[in-house]
Parts: structure tokens; sequence; C-alpha cells
């Protein structure tokens, strides 16, 4: 919508009894909201005001300040609010929430939304009808990114699979309405350039978004973040933090039972000190300067090196929020660590963002400190036990890649072989090999690479549209991710000694309850040959566990991939049945509930 720069015709205040009208429907176009909300977004006592576009688009604003509402077809029938508004009242529409704050790369690019980015809660989409604004989010960030209508409703929706186009984007972060403000604020540090990731300091506060929030319920967020209260300046973020970000983020959150022991460990460790927060900071830094960062990582930014080196370093039930330490602010932290040399820091005068340059790693600091190996997840770390009594070995999934023709020169000039699969950091360090060997860093630039014509066709040949100019420098952070996209990706799955390794992404296990013959329920699941689970075997092992009649049934137009039928609304047990005593990770179930209305 706001994606080609045109001026607008005219600007001028609305009387009061156009600023009433205005404020009726919004209060129709946005029913949930209330009367404090509409004042946050359209104060009584300021001037508002309107300014034309071409395609009859009306943009309202506070006069002198940001604008609030916009208006598509110029009659109120099409009124959503900006960016800027949702940042004051960010449960003013539904949202659904991304799987990832990768996704939230495609948005900001200007495409529209699509269900596959959507992440589905364990109790199935919401209702919505289509034609209805929604607003979208990135998870552990308050913030919306976007607003749009939704092009199908929610049965229809899932009758198409969840494929296709869920909401034509209207307005999103970084278009051409939201430079139009003095400023270009941005709500959070979880805004970037080409970006939006959790936010650190709201994550610390909540660790689960739904992936579309209840506008009542949200109402009573005391985590909402008023972007009038809470402006940074915004900054660029690099393809490393696409490439890290998505572990994780899109897992699904299924109830667990905790033990009192656990509750109590929980309790304790949410009543750090300010001390203990100092020292538990410099502990995880020093565990991830061990085991995560790598000295071609650097340079890098500091929100990348809290979310996802700090972060994941913190001991399990610990909150770890940098406004209760001492230092009170990330930038400050990573200066006085500097200051004692156990890093370099710089702050980059147009990100406006403290980076990390070096690590010491001769410092005392360093070297006395005793890192310890990262531990998984229990459901991934030891036998199950199932319902029956017997015993399941622990699931191993991996996504690997294969050298492809492209990439062959490379591995074949470091002596690396080309018929066996790699993970994605051993393929990163076939390349960066081949940079060594070389000498293809950039004297004038530590932080480039100079494309030889081996390295630049493994990375572009075929991929440069036809006429263009083939790059000649590429920066380290996004040589890895280039390379990788380049090899074949396949995927590896062990249980025991039964190891299978198929081409492609893993696919996901699918659960679905619908309703037969009136009121009856029945749950689907299908996708088990992906995790070396037998349909007959598991419909036996269920129909004791439920104390219901299931039955196999193979899958029309895929000859060897069966479905479960089980009799019932079983849901939610069955995904946790299937990460707690089969091992599969959580963020390869999707569960879809047909029984909502």
């Amino acid at each position: 919508m706001f994606k080609k720069n045109v001026d607008a015709k005219a600007l001028q205040r609305l009387s009061g009894a156009d600023k009433k009208k205005l404020r009726r429907t919004a209060k129709q176009r946005f029913p949930q909201a209330s009367d404090d909300d509409l004042d946050a977004i359209l104060p009584p006592k300021v001037e508002i005001t309107v300014a034309k576009y071409p395609s009859r688009t009306l943009v309202y604003g506070i006069e002198g300040e940001l604008p609030m509402l916009f208006d598509i077809d110029g009659r109120g029938h099409e009124l959503f609010p900006t960016v800027y508004a949702l940042w004051k009242v960010p449960y003013l529409l539904p949202a659904f929430t991304l799987k990832g704050g990768e996704v939230s790369h495609f948005i900001l690019g200007g495409a529209d939304l699509m269900f596959p980015g959507i992440s589905v809660p364990p109790e199935g989409l919401p209702s919505f009808q289509a034609g209805q604004p929604w607003s979208v989010k990135v998870p552990g960030n308050p913030a919306p990114i976007a607003v749009g209508t939704t092009t199908m409703s929610n049965t229809e929706a899932l009758k198409a699979g969840l494929r296709g186009k869920a909401l034509r984007i209207a307005h999103y972060y970084k278009d051409l309405l939201w430079a139009s403000a003095d400023g270009r604020y941005v709500p959070n540090e979880g805004f970037y350039d080409d970006m939006v990731i959790e936010d650190p300091n709201f994550a610390s506060a909540s660790q689960h978004i739904d992936s579309s929030e209840d506008p009542s319920e949200g109402k009573q967020d005391k985590a909402a973040v008023d972007v009038s209260e809470c402006l940074t300046e915004d900054r660029a973020i690099n393809s490393e933090t696409i490439e890290n970000v998505t572990a994780g983020v899109s897992e699904l959150n299924l109830p667990q039972e905790k033990t009192t022991e656990e509750q109590t460990e929980e309790k304790e460790h949410q009543h750090l000190s300010t001390e203990e927060i100092d020292s538990l900071l410099d502990i995880c830094l020093l565990q991830a300067l061990h085991t995560n960062i790598k000295d071609k990582d650097l340079p890098m930014p500091g929100s990348i090196l809290w979310s996802n080196h700090i972060l994941p370093c913190r001991p399990p039930g610990v909150t770890l929020d940098i406004k209760k330490s001492s230092h009170k602010k990330l930038s400050k932290w990573l200066q006085s660590k500097s200051s004692s040399g156990l890093i370099s820091v710089k702050e980059d005068k147009h990100k406006k963002e403290v980076m990390l340059i070096s690590i010491s790693r001769k410092h005392p600091d360093y070297t006395t400190f005793k890192h310890h190996k990262r531990v998984q997840e229990p459901v991934e770390q030891h036998d199950n036990i199932v319902a029956d009594g017997s015993s399941t070995k622990q699931l191993e999934v991996d996504e690997i890649y294969k050298p492809s023709s492209h990439v062959n020169p490379i591995f074949l000039a470091v002596d690396a072989d080309t018929g066996k699969y790699y993970s994605a950091s051993e393929a990163s360090d076939v390349v960066f090999r081949y940079v060594e060997k070389e000498n293809l860093v950039k004297q004038t630039d530590k932080a480039k690479v100079i494309l030889d014509a081996t390295l630049c066709d493994a990375l572009y040949k075929g991929a440069v549209k036809k006429g263009s100019a083939y790059p000649s420098e590429i920066h380290k952070k996004d040589l890895g991710s280039t390379f990788i996209n380049r090899m074949q990706i396949h995927h590896r799955v062990a249980r025991g000694n039964e190891v299978a390794i198929r081409k492609g992404a893993i696919r996901t296990v699918q659960i679905m309850t619908e309703r037969r013959q009136g009121n009856k329920k029945m749950t689907r699941v299908s996708g088990l040959e992906c995790f070396l689970l037998d349909a007959d075997s598991l419909a036996s092992e269920l129909q004791k566990k439920f104390a219901c009649s299931t039955t196999t049934a193979e899958l029309p137009g895929k000859k060897g991939q069966h479905e479960v039928l089980i009799q019932g609304g079983v849901i939610e047990n069955l995904a946790k049945h299937l990460v707690e005593h089969h091992g599969v990770p959580k963020r390869y179930i999707e569960v879809y509930d047909k029984t909502k209305k």
C-alpha cells in the first residue's frame, strides 16, 4: 500500500464534527477498543489532521506528531491503525504471531503474510472471517509489525490445508507511511532495519506469546509498550541473525507438569540479588565465548550477542534481566567487560549499537573458566518409557547438507569430501577454510571477503539475473548462510541403530481433530514415518493409553504413508505423548482443531 513514494495532495485539520465521526468509525471498526484506547490514538484535546493521497487514501494523525489511522477507501470501510497506533495500544487488533523473527524479514520486504509463516497454537487457529483487520507480531515481542486484511475465514484456511495467503498486508514497519513520521521511532530493542526479533526486556517478563491474542486478555498485559515512553533509534541487523534466530522460536508450547521441587527452584531463581545477577551475566558471557562464538563471527552486534548467545547459556528456569543488574543496560555491561580487557567493543555511530569486535582468549578470566557442555531437552537425552512399559530409544533429528555441483570446487580445493553430509557449522567451516587458504579477506576491511572466480561461481552462478553484474565481495556474516543455501538440504532421523536420511527439509507431524457424525470427535495424526514411528504400533499403543478405538489408513496419493485415527478429541494429550514418550521435538508438531467455531 505504502511501498511507493507518493506525496499527499492536501493536509488539513479535522473539524470537531469530523473528529467525532472518525472516533465513531474507529469504534465500529475496532469494537474491542475501550474509550481509553481511542483516547490514546485520538486524543480529545489535540488537533487531528488528515492527509489526502491518491486513490482516495486518507491518513489521520496527531498534528505535528505521528500518523495514527489510515483509510484505504476514504469511506471508513477499510480503516486501519498504523504501527505507531498499535505501539500505543498493542491489542487494538487481534494478532497472528509469526513462527519466528526470521519470517518478519519478508513482511518488511513488502510480502503478504502466508499461512505457513504463522505459528499455530496448541488449541488450533482462532476464529476469524475474511475481510477482518488483523495485526502481525513476532514471538516474544509485544509490538505489532504490520496490519492487513484476512483473505479467508479460519474454516476455509483449514480446508485449504493452511496454505496460501493469510493476510493481505496494508501497512508495515519500514514502509513509507512509517517513514513519513519525524524521527522514525521504534518501540523496543527487537526492531532492526530488515527484521524484528524478540524484545530482550519483554522476554524476561514473559517467555511465551500466543500466535493469536485475545484482545480482551491482552489489555491486562502490563508489558504492553507505548512508543511515547520507550523510543529507541532503529538499527541494522545482519543476515547471521536470520540464520541463528530460527532455532527454537517456532516450537509448539504444550502444557507440562512441574514437580514441587522444580517450582521451588524457579521461585528461588526469580529472587536473585543484584550481585548474583552480575555474577550470572559474567558466567553466561564466558560460557558463550567458549562454546558459541568464533572469531570469524566477529564483529557482532550486542543485541545478537545477547539474544542468540548469552540467553541460551543461562541455567534452566532462570530469568536473566539486564535491567536488574548493576549495569542496567546491555551497552554499559559490555563496556565494563571491555574495560577489564576480556573483550573489545565499539559503538557503531550509524546503528547506535555496541558491537563486539574481538575476544581476548588469553585473558585470565577466559583461560581459568571451566565451561560446561550444553544440555539439551530431557526428552532428547534419555530413553523414554511408553505406556506398555517398553522403552523407546533416544530420537535424534538433524538438518544436514550435501555438496551440490555449485559448491563442489570449494570442497575439492580444501580436500573435503563431496560425497558426505555436513551440518550447517561444518559446511560453513569449509568455505572459511577456502577463504583462509586463498587469502581472500579484504585487507582494508576485515569484515569482508573478496570473491575470486571459484568462490563467486559457487555462490552466485545461475542465481544472478541475466544482464546483472556479479558481486566482487561479500560480508563475512553473509558468507556462511549464502554458501549453505547453495547446497542440497537433507534431514537425518536416528533412533538407536535405525537411521534414515531423506532429501529435503523434515516434514511435521500433523494432528487434527474434527467432528464426525453429528457431535462425535475424531483425531487424526499423520507424518509419523518421518520420525521412524510405525502407524500400526502407535495405534495399538494409543488404544490402551486413551481407552478408545483406533485404526490406521493409507493416505490418499501417498504410497507408504499412513495416518492413525483415534476416537475422541485427544489433540493436546496426543501431542504431549509424542513429545514425552517418543521424543518428537515440539517444533515439528502442528495441531489443528477443526471443532472450534
